[in-house]
């Protein structure tokens, strides 16, 4: 591994590349604590402080989980990344019943440049919708300076200041897709959540009871909760990399061509089916969707306190917590049809049938056309309902180990859910992309020998 390291440092190209990412990153961090003009910064970690727990708290903290911003703290990448990942979902989903932006799609490079113009543009006007509301309520919440409380100068400043900073990010992320290595946004996002680990294991230590008979009930950790704590953690991590690097293959036979006295094809390959081919996408719709109802619930129990229905809206608010029974089991339905609704989007297997045909492959044992498709889809749809279910696993890890240990949310939630998922398919993404570059150069990988490359890092 340490010679793996060293020969990654050897290639002048290589490692250029590593540093300039690594700089782009440092300069994302020291950007996140710029604050943003106007803001009473006391009164805004004040309330942040208060709104732990509650549904707008938990809203902001998911929020700058998957993000890379931080609404708050109120700084200038308040808004993150999450603009740019909006608009480039809504151009991925109107692809598919766009016929203009389908065509776009399959012209290639030129297509994609052209989505991805657009995709910049759609991306300033979700910013400045986002950033308005924003600092409406800061105002409205009376979180802003005095002198700019009822200051038309405030809001511009703040609506151009968060639309910059989201820009910035977009650039910074584009500049690391071109001259640095791995994928820009992902890597903005991984680090966001990376920098949130120290204070995870500040926790760990302060809770930590250390001492011989020590029981660790309560919120403390005695020995025995820290290291289920450690093995729990290696064991997801280890769980998170089998589904996202798990696949079914599908065997291939190139049909023979005889062009003279030569035999060309008849070679037998495989399709790569992904077991996880939604991703992180399904836990990212299901716990954005699943934070409105504890909010709506909330506010009318608020509301209706001293009417007739104030218990029903009570329950119901409870029941929508995570960790509580009717919101875990709504969260793993929601996660099974976002699985299914994402592969039926992205999955095209009346497509990926044409084009196997159409360079004279066929899969053994089904005919060319409709039957493959057919197969395919029912391929898919058997993978896709155990892709589903690990996911289902990983997301309720967090919430179900934070009640059962009693132990601070941010420290389970390093135990599995969209964090974690997120970190260990940009950090395999980031580690099959060196591997590649080492072997183009005829450098062993990082698992040393042919035999034991990295999966899927190779065309």
């Amino acid at each position: 591994m340490f010679g793996t390291l060293r020969n990654v440092f050897k290639i002048p190209d290589l490692r250029n590349k590593i540093l300039f990412t690594v700089l782009l990153l440092a300069l994302y961090r020291i950007g996140f604590h710029v604050p943003l003009a106007g803001v009473d910064q006391g009164k805004m970690a004040h309330a942040a402080e208060q709104s732990k727990g509650t549904g707008f708290g938990q809203l902001a903290e998911y929020f700058a989980l998957f993000t890379g911003g931080d609404l708050q703290q109120s700084t200038i990448f308040g808004l993150g990344i999450m603009p740019y990942i909006s608009a480039s979902i809504i151009f991925q989903l109107l692809g598919t019943v766009v016929p203009a932006l389908e065509k776009l799609q399959k012209e290639g490079d030129t297509g994609r440049k052209k989505i991805q113009e657009y995709t910049r543009y759609a991306t300033v006007g979700l910013c400045l919708i986002q950033a308005t509301f924003w600092v409406n309520y800061m105002r409205q919440q009376q979180l802003v300076l005095e002198d700019y409380q009822n200051s038309w100068t405030f809001v511009i400043m703040g609506m151009l200041g968060l639309t910059t900073g989201t820009i910035i990010l977009m650039w910074l992320g584009e500049q690391i897709d071109e001259y640095g290595i791995g994928n820009g946004i992902s890597l903005i996002i991984m680090a966001g959540i990376v920098a949130r680990m120290p204070t995870a294991i500040i926790s760990v230590v302060q809770l930590a009871n250390l001492q011989m008979g020590g029981t660790g009930t309560g919120v403390e950790m005695g020995p025995t909760k820290i290291l289920f704590l450690a093995l729990a953690f290696v064991g997801v991590v280890a769980g998170a990399i089998l589904i996202t690097q798990g696949q079914r293959r599908i065997p291939i036979q190139q049909a023979k061509h005889t062009r003279g006295r030569r035999v060309y094809g008849g070679q037998r390959q495989y399709l790569p089916l992904r077991v996880n081919h939604g991703g992180v996408m399904p836990i990212i719709f299901a716990s954005s969707l699943l934070l409105f109802p504890g909010i709506v619930f909330g506010w009318l129990r608020d509301v209706f306190r001293f009417g007739a229905t104030a218990g029903f809206w009570g329950f119901l608010a409870g029941a929508f917590r995570p960790g509580a029974y009717l919101y875990e089991i709504t969260y793993i339905g929601m996660i099974f049809f976002f699985a299914y609704f994402w592969t039926t989007v992205q999955f095209r297997p009346k497509e990926m049938a044409n084009n196997l045909r159409d360079y004279g492959s066929f899969i053994p044992g089904r005919r060319p056309g409709k039957r493959t498709a057919d197969y395919l889809e029912t391929v898919m749809t058997r993978i896709t309902y155990v892709g589903a279910g690990f996911l289902s696993i990983i997301a309720v890890i967090p919430s179900v180990f934070a009640i059962w240990l009693q132990i601070p949310y941010g420290v389970s939630a390093f135990l599995g859910g969209t964090g974690l998922l997120i970190v260990v398919s940009v950090a395999l993404d980031l580690v099959q992309r060196i591997e590649a570059e080492l072997v183009k150069r005829n450098y062993k990988g990082f698992l040393g020998d042919e035999g034991g490359r990295i999966k899927g890092a190779y065309a």
